[in-house]
C-alpha cells in the first residue's frame, strides 16, 4: 500500500496483527513508475494496478521490506515521539514569529504559547523515558545506542521506533533506507556529483543533529570529519559522510548486540 500521511497505519496495523505481511511504499515512486510505464492517467483502479506492478517489480529484485510487528509499548512511544516532533516544529515556528513581533499583546501571546510548548515537550520526554524504562528490551537497546558519543536519548528512541530495520540489514541497505547512500550521476566521461535522496527524513534529521555533536565529542567521527575537510571535502558533504559512518556504527553494534568499543572502531 501507499503511504498517505499516516492514514494508512490503522489498516496496516490491522493486517499485521492478523498475520498478513505489509509493505508501505512511497506514493511518489509509484507515480514515477506509472509515468515510466506510459500510464499518465490517474484513477483509483489505475493506481491500484500500478501499486501491484510496482510491488511485483520490487519483489523480483528482492527489494521489498515488510513492516515489523510492534508491541503495544513500541506503538506507544512511536506516537509519543511523533507528538514531540510536532510540538518541536510548532515551537520553532513560534520562535520565528517572536523574532519579528512588535506588538506587546502579540509578544505576550507568543511567549505564553512557547511556555506551554516547552512544558508539554518536557512532559512527553518524561513519559518517553518511563515507557522505555518499563520495557527491558527497549531499555537495553537504547542504552547500547546512547553509549556511542553524540547519540542522545531522543536520537536513540527515534531510531528504535522509526528504523526497526536497524541491525537487520547490511550497512549499504540501511544507508539507502535512511537516504544516506550516495548515488552516482555519471555519463560517459562526465563524472557527476554524488547525491543522496529519499529515505526517512525524521531519522535523517535526528542523525544530522547527533552527527554534529559527534564531530566534537566522538573521537572516531571527529577524526574522520577533520580528515575529510582537510582533504578538501566541503563541510556539508563531510557531515553527510559522517552521518553515514555513524549510522553504520549503530547498525553494526545493534546487529552484533555488542557494546560500543572505540578501540574496535579504530
Amino acid at each position: 500500500m501507499e503511504a498517505s500521511g499516516g492514514y494508512e497505519k490503522v489498516f496496516a496495523n490491522f493486517l499485521i496483527e492478523n498475520g498478513i505481511e505489509v509493505v508501505i511504499i512511497n506514493a511518489k515512486r509509484v507515480r514515477q513508475f506509472a509515468n515510466a510505464m506510459g500510464t499518465f492517467a490517474k484513477t483509483d483502479s489505475i493506481d491500484a494496478q500500478m501499486i501491484r506492478y510496482y510491488a511485483e517489480t520490487l519483489y523480483a529484485k528482492n527489494s521489498l521490506h515488510t513492516c515489523a510487528k510492534k508491541s503495544e509499548t513500541e506503538h506507544c512511544f512511536t506516537e509519543l515521539l511523533r507528538r514531540r516532533q510536532q510540538l518541536v516544529e510548532q515551537r520553532k515556528i513560534e520562535k520565528q514569529h517572536l523574532e519579528s513581533a512588535i506588538n506587546k499583546r502579540v509578544i505576550t501571546s507568543i511567549e505564553k504559547n512557547l511556555e506551554y510548548l516547552d512544558s508539554e515537550i518536557n512532559e512527553i520526554e518524561k513519559e518517553l523515558k518511563k515507557t522505555t524504562d518499563d520495557d527491558d528490551v527497549l531499555k537495553k537497546s537504547k542504552a547500547r545506542l546512547v553509549a556511542v558519543k553524540g547519540v542522545g536519548d531522543i536520537t536513540a528512541l527515534t531510531l528504535l521506533s522509526q528504523l526497526p530495520e536497524l541491525g537487520k540489514l547490511s550497512n549499504k541497505e540501511i544507508s539507502a533506507l535512511v537516504g544516506l547512500a550516495p548515488y552516482a550521476k555519471d555519463s560517459g566521461k562526465k563524472m557527476g556529483h554524488r547525491v543522496i535522496s529519499g529515505g526517512r527524513s525524521l531519522v535523517r534529521n535526528v542523525l544530522y543533529m547527533a552527527t554534529l555533536n559527534a564531530t566534537r565529542s566522538n573521537p572516531i567521527i571527529k577524526v574522520f570529519y577533520t580528515r575529510l575537510v582537510a582533504n578538501g571535502k566541503a563541510k556539508k558533504l563531510a557531515i553527510t559522510a559522517c552521518m553515514r559512518k555513524l549510522l553504520v556504527i549503530l547498525n553494526s553494534i545493534t546487529k552484533k548486540e555488542c557494546e560500543w568499543d572505540i578501540n574496535y572502531a579504530k
